[in-house]
C-alpha cells in the first residue's frame, strides 16, 4: 500500500466529479452491463443517474473524497425514512431513458431487504480504475468505520464482488439478491458492536416499503463528520437519497 490517503468531506463543487468517478468505477461491472447493456451509452447513463444520488447525498447524507480525488464514498444516514430526490421519477427517466425500468427494478429489490432500524446506508464506494490496487478502497472503509463509531450507527451495503474487502472492515454477509436474468448482489452489514471491533448481535432486516421513489417517506436529520476536524457538523435538511446499491473497487 502507498502512503496513507488523506480524506476530506466533499464540497458542492465536487458533485460532478464524484458522479463521473462512480460511473467509471461501475462501468466494467456486470451490474452496469445489466442496467445498460449497450456499452456506448453505459458511461453517460451511469454518470447521469449517479448525479441524481450524489446531489441527494449532499442534502440527506454525506460524501467523502481522497484529496487526490481518486476515491469516494457516498451514503445516507437513515435515522428515519427520508424522501426520494425531488422529481425523482422524471429525472430518472430523463437520465436512464429506455433503461429506467431496470434501475427501478434494482431499487425495489434492494429496498425490500433494507433494515428497518436506524442505520447508515453506504450506497457507493468508488475508486478510479487507474488508481486501483493502491489501498484506496481500504483507506476509505477505514475512514468510514471510524466515523460510524462516532455517530453510533450500524452500516448496510450491497456489493457484487468486494466481499473480502468488506469483511476485513467488520461487515458480515447476508442473503444474496439475484437480479432477473442478471448478476447476484450480496447484502452486507456492520453492526454497532462490529464497528467497535467486538462482534455483535444480528442486525435485523425487513421488507418495509422505504422505496427510493416513495414520496411517503419522511424527513431525516443528517450529520457530516469532517475527517480533519474530527467533529460532527450541524444537522442538515434537504430535498433530495442514493441508488440502492454501492460501488466498490479496491
Amino acid at each position: 500500500m502507498e502512503a496513507a490517503a488523506r480524506v476530506r468531506a466533499a464540497r458542492w463543487t465536487d458533485k460532478d466529479h464524484v458522479a463521473a468517478l462512480i460511473a467509471d468505477a461501475l462501468h466494467p461491472d456486470p451490474l452496469a452491463a445489466w442496467l445498460i447493456p449497450e456499452p456506448p451509452h453505459r458511461r453517460r447513463v451511469l454518470t447521469q443517474v449517479a448525479a441524481i444520488w450524489v446531489e441527494h447525498a449532499m442534502f440527506y447524507g454525506d460524501i467523502h473524497l481522497t484529496h487526490d480525488l481518486n476515491a469516494a464514498t457516498v451514503g445516507f444516514h437513515r435515522y428515519r425514512p427520508i424522501p426520494p430526490p425531488a422529481n425523482y421519477h422524471h429525472r430518472l427517466t430523463d437520465a436512464a431513458g429506455e433503461h429506467t425500468q431496470r434501475f427501478e427494478a434494482l431499487d425495489r429489490l434492494l429496498t425490500a431487504r433494507r433494515p428497518t432500524e436506524p442505520h447508515y446506508h453506504l450506497a457507493f464506494l468508488a475508486v478510479a480504475p487507474t488508481a486501483q490496487r493502491r489501498g484506496l478502497g481500504t483507506a476509505m472503509l477505514a475512514h468510514h468505520r471510524a466515523r460510524l463509531d462516532r455517530i453510533d450507527l450500524p452500516s448496510w451495503t450491497d456489493t457484487a464482488a468486494a466481499h473480502t474487502l468488506y469483511t476485513r472492515h467488520g461487515y458480515t454477509i447476508r442473503p444474496v439478491v439475484t437480479l432477473p436474468d442478471g448478476p447476484t448482489l450480496q447484502h452486507m452489514v456492520q453492526t454497532r458492536a462490529q464497528v467497535r471491533g467486538i462482534g455483535g448481535p444480528t442486525f435485523p432486516t425487513g421488507s418495509g416499503r422505504q422505496d427510493l421513489g416513495d414520496p411517503r417517506q419522511g424527513r431525516q436529520d443528517l450529520y457530516r463528520v469532517d475527517d480533519e476536524q474530527q467533529a460532527l457538523a450541524r444537522p442538515r435538511r434537504g430535498r433530495s437519497e442514493a441508488l440502492g446499491y454501492e460501488r466498490r473497487q479496491v
